[in-house]
């Protein structure tokens, strides 16, 4: 469960420490004191979008904190283990959102992805919105709810995958058999290409070697004759060669070696350099004597590379990737020529996998049937509850005769509603009252929340449009939910806060530079004055919180301890 809350920062809230029981908790104020930002609070903190406008008045970020105890929790104590986030009582959240708009997630310390903090909070809180009335008016809604109250989830995931699977192989098997002639074209051009590329030897192929060789055979009369002026320059020069002036300079820096014995380590260098000398000589001598022009290999080689830059050019690809081309071409010259084979392989695995989902699907549809059935009993004894005497509810599952698989299946779900006897049920999105269709809303959550394992559920103000006696079984039912979770209900309805057993009340303070709003646990005192004001506007009378006490009474909590 949540038990605690703490916001820094965001919107009109400064600070704001909340502790919270297990049970009922009901949130009070007037319109406009803030009870939204709590709920905006909460959203952030389990992987809303962040935005720079949450981010209060001259401050540098908003910074939200939660504190979930996990001790009963199992199955996301195991979650958070299995991704290294564990502990083993309590759950840390943190959100921070910078006023430049980025945010940072944090679970027990440690930085997460959104993704990550997201399929966490799904175990951890349940949020009714407001408008969800609207939601369920939804079909593709009517139908997620029906599976997860079915614990479908599993089924419809290899259902879906298996229909992902079948629609990918259908989608070749159709390309492959409308495109016949077209094939057959291709199939010529394919094979025309691939000789061509294939002229060009691709066992062997090395544009890069060719074009050097090309290069060096093109130059190689520049390349004789410097070679041979740099022959001369080295050795072959009588008295003008490097040789024969480091052979002089030797000899006399060998002779001042005499008076200057220092100098003989000079005289070794030059010694050395007069046999590098000769070496370069020599092998330089020895390339030049292997070298022939031939004027015919220059144009083979010519010939070579214009075949290849033309191919580049015709197929839009550099000539390096020429031979990564033609098998490109021969895999699809392959799978053209395969195409038959193809084909039929296309057409045994859909057939394979349409069996598969054909028994997925009807697994599914029956397990809808059996859930929508249970689900329209409980649902419609809670419409009656809630001040529909005659209110029927039925879950219709129509199977749709599609002969190609779907996603999630071959059903339509729709729900409707009989709201007075000898009329023929309706559409919900056809019912005219849109307190009848509050009142229907809120029996659909309840129910279908009666059998999740979320720890915590947030109600915001799910009972709008419902009044006078409905408003204090809807109390009950919420209150009743929070026997085996926590239940946290924002309301503005006096029958409701009464069922509570902790009462919050969100205050807006006006007075200073900056608007802010608080939230304080009311004592028992002070709840009968809250309610009171719920009940009687800006007048309060002593009839009016004598009504609020015995309102506070009825709902079983004769005392209530001091806030903290």
């Amino acid at each position: 469960m949540l038990s605690s809350l703490n916001i820094i920062d965001l919107a009109v809230v400064e600070r704001l420490n909340l502790e919270l029981e297990p049970g009922m908790s009901v949130l009070t104020g007037e319109t406009g004191a803030g009870k939204s930002i709590l709920l905006t609070a909460l959203g952030l903190a389990l992987g809303d979008r962040a935005d720079s406008g949450y981010v209060r008045a001259h401050a540098k970020r908003a910074e939200i904190h939660l504190e979930f105890n996990i001790r009963q929790a199992p199955q996301t104590l195991a979650w958070l283990q299995e991704n290294e986030l564990d502990d083993e009582e309590h759950c840390l959240i943190r959100r921070t959102v910078s006023d430049d708009g980025r945010s940072k997630a944090y679970i027990n310390n440690r930085p997460v992805n959104l993704q990550t903090l997201q399929a966490l909070s799904k175990q951890l809180v349940e949020i009714h919105g407001q408008h969800a009335h609207l939601t369920l008016l939804d079909s593709e809604e009517q139908r997620r709810l029906i599976d997860a109250f079915a614990q479908n989830e599993a089924l419809l995931e290899q259902l879906n995958q298996c229909q992902q699977q079948w629609r990918k192989l259908r989608r070749e098997w159709r390309e492959l058999q409308k495109s016949g002639v077209e094939q057959q074209e291709r199939e010529e051009l394919l094979r025309y290409q691939l000789e061509e590329l294939r002229q060009l030897d691709l066992e062997h192929y090395d544009y890069a070697a060719l074009a050097e060789q090309h290069h060096k055979m093109a130059n190689l009369g520049k390349i004789l004759a410097s070679g041979q002026q740099q022959l001369d320059v080295l050795y072959d020069s009588d008295e003008q060669s490097v040789s024969a002036m480091l052979a002089h300079a030797q000899r006399a820096m060998q002779e001042l070696s005499h008076y200057a014995p220092e100098l003989n380590v000079i005289n070794e260098m030059l010694a050395g350099a007069e046999i590098q000398i000769a070496e370069a000589a020599q092998q330089l001598r020895r390339f030049l004597d292997n070298q022939e022009a031939d004027p015919r290999q220059l144009d083979l080689l010519e010939q070579q590379l214009a075949s290849i830059q033309s191919l580049s050019r015709k197929h839009k690809t550099a000539p390096e990737q020429l031979p990564g081309l033609a098998g490109q071409l021969a895999a699809e010259l392959h799978n053209i020529s395969h195409g038959a084979e193809r084909l039929e392989t296309l057409e045994r695995s859909c057939g394979e996998l349409e069996r598969q989902y054909a028994e997925l699907a009807a697994r599914l549809s029956a397990r809808r049937r059996d859930a929508g059935e249970t689900l329209q009993h409980r649902i419609s004894a809670a419409i009656k509850e809630l001040g529909m005497p005659h209110g029927e509810f039925i879950v219709a599952i129509q199977n749709l005769e599609s002969a190609e698989p779907q996603t999630n299946g071959l059903d339509r779900i729709e729900f409707l509603v009989c709201t007075n006897p000898g009329l023929p049920a309706k559409p919900l999105a056809k019912i005219a009252s849109g307190g009848e269709l509050s009142r229907i809303s809120l029996a659909i959550q309840v129910t279908v929340s009666c059998d999740k394992s979320t720890p915590t559920m947030i109600f915001d103000e799910v009972d709008a449009g419902i009044g006078g006696g409905i408003a204090e079984i809807v109390g009950q039912k919420l209150h009743r939910l929070s026997h085996n979770r926590q239940v946290l209900c924002v309301t503005h309805l006096p029958q409701v806060a009464a069922q509570a057993d902790q009462h919050l009340y969100v205050s807006k303070n006006q007075q200073a530079a900056v608007t802010s709003s608080s939230v304080r646990r009311l004592t028992r005192d002070e709840r009968i004055e809250e309610l009171a004001r719920m009940l009687g506007g800006v007048t309060i009378t002593e009839n009016t919180l004598a009504h609020a006490q015995e309102m506070l009474e009825r709902g079983g909590l004769s005392s209530t301890p001091p806030a903290g």
